[in-house]
């Protein structure tokens, strides 16, 4: 547990400088003007968030870490530096919450004024999203997780391609119960709620609906200010607001393929030169949804599928091309023997925890 104990210590001194950049960060906004100027005292920082994901070796802390500061962190302070994003949505935003905001799915709210102030509040989009799930519905996800990681001792007798199915369930579950725990943070230290992230996307009826409203909101949230519009306004004085979403939509999904390349090869054993496979796949997705746009635009509403067929297209569609380009990365990288073996030393840990308990009582 000795290689435990530094990856935990490591953990906390990454976190720590992330708190003391974004105090950084907070200042700037106080002290220098949005725009040009802003913009280069915020890229040293994003900089530093590139590189710290690299201190961390384990698998779960460094894929957490890579996530919310390399990417989200990185992009909201971007946004910032212009002006925009939830880190401006109110010029009184309190250091706390400006460090929460930065690292979590949350934006900030502003209820109506009372007594001539206005009171920050958590984003209300769970609740416009659907009805928020309650603890059973996470147990039940956690427990079939649990299911999957046992299984994969029996992996020497399953067909690979089910292998990377189970690598599907083990993604979505783990992030879900990831974001769970986040919320959970936030609600106790900060009293916030954290945006709902996943919408039942094995329910979805088309490419457009699980990439825009059921699979991973959070990434869908901050690469909408950050990417999507900016090329929508450029193509809107170009091509006409008609077709602009074409090419907005296409150059989305390839920042995206590049963004979760990046991800892979910070949890990558031994920082694993890219093949662009995953790139590859977001491509692929990007140039579907496209043509799908454009092909709902040309029969305007006259044709659709029912969702008794378009269901189970689209998560076939979604799972096959998965398979191909995405989920063989887990093992290329080594995602899985390393996620293995933490949750193995977790385990005897956990065993061991209960054995000391037990022969004290």
């Amino acid at each position: 547990m000795e290689g435990g104990e530094n990856e935990i210590k490591n953990f906390v001194k990454v976190w720590l400088s992330v708190a003391l950049c974004l105090c950084y960060c907070y200042v700037i906004g106080k002290m220098v003007p949005r725009g040009a100027k802003r913009l280069i005292f915020v890229l040293p920082i994003v900089a530093v968030f590139l590189y710290l994901p690299l201190v961390l070796s384990s698998a779960h802390l460094g894929g957490i870490t890579a996530f919310f500061i390399a990417w989200l962190a990185n992009f909201k302070l971007l946004l910032f530096a212009f002006g925009f994003g939830p880190l401006c949505s109110d010029p009184s935003i309190s250091l706390p919450l400006f460090i929460t905001v930065s690292c979590l799915p949350i934006k900030i709210q502003l209820s109506p004024p009372q007594n001539g102030h206005r009171k920050q509040t958590p984003s209300q989009k769970t609740l416009e999203n659907g009805k928020k799930k309650g603890p059973m519905n996470y147990a039940i996800k956690a427990l079939l997780l649990a299911g999957f990681v046992k299984a994969y001792d029996y992996s020497d007798r399953m067909h690979p391609k089910m292998i990377l199915l189970l690598y599907a369930f083990h993604v979505y579950f783990l992030l879900e119960l990831i974001l769970a725990l986040s919320a959970v943070m936030a609600r106790t230290v900060l009293g916030l709620e954290l945006e709902r992230q996943f919408n039942e996307p094995f329910l979805s009826t088309s490419l457009q609906d699980f990439w825009g409203n059921r699979w991973n909101l959070m990434v869908s949230g901050i690469l909408r200010p950050t990417v999507y519009k900016p090329i929508l306004n450029f193509f809107t004085r170009v091509a006409g607001r008609k077709w602009a979403p074409l090419p907005a939509v296409f150059g989305t999904f390839v920042v995206s393929g590049f963004m979760h390349e990046l991800q892979f090869f910070y949890l990558g054993q031994g920082r694993v030169k890219p093949n662009w496979e995953i790139t590859w796949f977001f491509v692929l997705h990007g140039f579907c949804l496209t043509a799908e746009i454009a092909l709902k635009k040309a029969v305007t509403g006259k044709f659709r599928l029912p969702s008794l067929i378009s269901r189970p297209l689209t998560v076939v569609f979604v799972m096959v091309t998965g398979c191909w380009l995405f989920f063989p990365h887990f093992s290329r990288y080594e995602v899985d023997v390393r996620a293995f073996e933490e949750y193995a030393a977790l385990g005897a840990y956990m065993k061991n925890v209960s054995h000391s308990i037990v022969s004290v009582m």
